[in-house]
């Protein structure tokens, strides 16, 4: 695509409008609020800040329709979300082991001056790579549970889809930007995937930001350090759209990473390396151009030493 941009949270300091004026888009958007879910319509605060140019594409609400026309196209996702479901389970389960051994050592180094590096960076090494090992196996299992489920029903060419598809490339003619807002992250990135929307779109310009800008990346990463129950360990949900490549979103990096915690910060960054961990906090951006990133003032990146590089707004 010619030009992706991810933006930071959106709203109560929206930077959207701003983003859409400095890439010269004067022309209709399209919106996509798909995963809001039964709230996809109310996106009159959207509208107006974008001066009354948008036309929601109602994702969500297309997807039900087809459910119900398609009743076996919806007994087909039913599976595979049970299928996807264990699959994430069975990956938390090893997940715990794993993470709790490569965090503690490394709280052990960054703790105890005297820690020999010698003999602690090699098993420190070895079980951030068990971790990304586990993380690649996970994605494996996910790729061919999808893999199964387009041979056999072969969504595209289903009749209910079909026509639906037909409907967005007209509401997509003429339009000069599509936005993608957030919410639920598998909800979002299904109901894409299932209409092939991005690839009714071509290579015009995209705004995304919150879960519109994870399901854009490679891999999808589920984190929060402090969550109101279950460990706090970042997972690996699905494999994204990978429109963007080598970046790892974090919405609301602040509220939900300890990014005081040296040895926490060190390991996310380690795990996920080459590819980049951006916060994605308030007037936070990152442009995709089809072949470089790059990171708008503000934008803070963890690093494999435990700190943030770049200065916070």
């Amino acid at each position: 695509m010619s030009q992706i941009v991810f933006l930071g949270p959106q709203r109560t300091a929206p930077t959207l409008k701003r983003t859409i004026d400095s890439l010269g888009i004067v022309g209709p958007i399209a919106a996509i609020t798909a995963g809001w879910e039964e709230r996809e319509p109310e996106d009159l605060e959207l509208s107006e800040h974008l001066g009354g140019r948008t036309t929601n594409l109602r994702l969500y609400g297309r997807i039900e329709e087809v459910f119900k026309r398609d009743p076996e196209l919806f007994e087909a996702m039913r599976e595979r979300h049970d299928a996807m479901r264990l699959l994430q389970e069975l990956y938390r389960q090893r997940l715990a082991h794993a993470h709790l051994a490569a965090r503690e050592l490394l709280s052990a180094v960054e703790n105890n001056e005297s820690a020999l590096p010698d003999l602690y960076g090699p098993e420190i090494d070895h079980a951030i790579l068990a971790l990304r090992n586990l993380d690649a196996h996970h994605l494996k299992r996910v790729l061919a549970v999808h893999a199964d489920f387009e041979q056999r029903m072969r969504p595209l060419e289903r009749p209910e889809v079909m026509r639906h598809r037909e409907e967005l490339e007209r509401e997509l003619n003429g339009a000069e930007a599509l936005c993608i807002a957030g919410g639920h992250v598998a909800i979002l990135l299904n109901r894409l995937r299932l209409l092939g929307l991005m690839e009714l779109w071509g290579d015009r310009p995209v705004i995304a930001w919150s879960a519109g800008a994870m399901v854009l990346s490679e891999r999808i990463v589920l984190f929060h350090d402090s969550p109101p129950q279950g460990a706090g360990n970042a997972e690996v949900l699905e494999v994204g759209l990978g429109c963007v490549p080598g970046v790892v979103p974090l919405p609301h990096a602040k509220k939900r990473l300890r990014l005081d915690d040296g040895a926490r910060v060190a390991l996310f960054a380690r795990r996920f390396a080459p590819a980049r961990c951006v916060a994605l906090d308030r007037e936070s951006r990152i442009d995709w151009n089809g072949s470089e990133l790059k990171l708008g003032a503000g934008t803070r990146v963890l690093s494999d030493c435990g700190e943030l590089e770049g200065s916070a707004v």
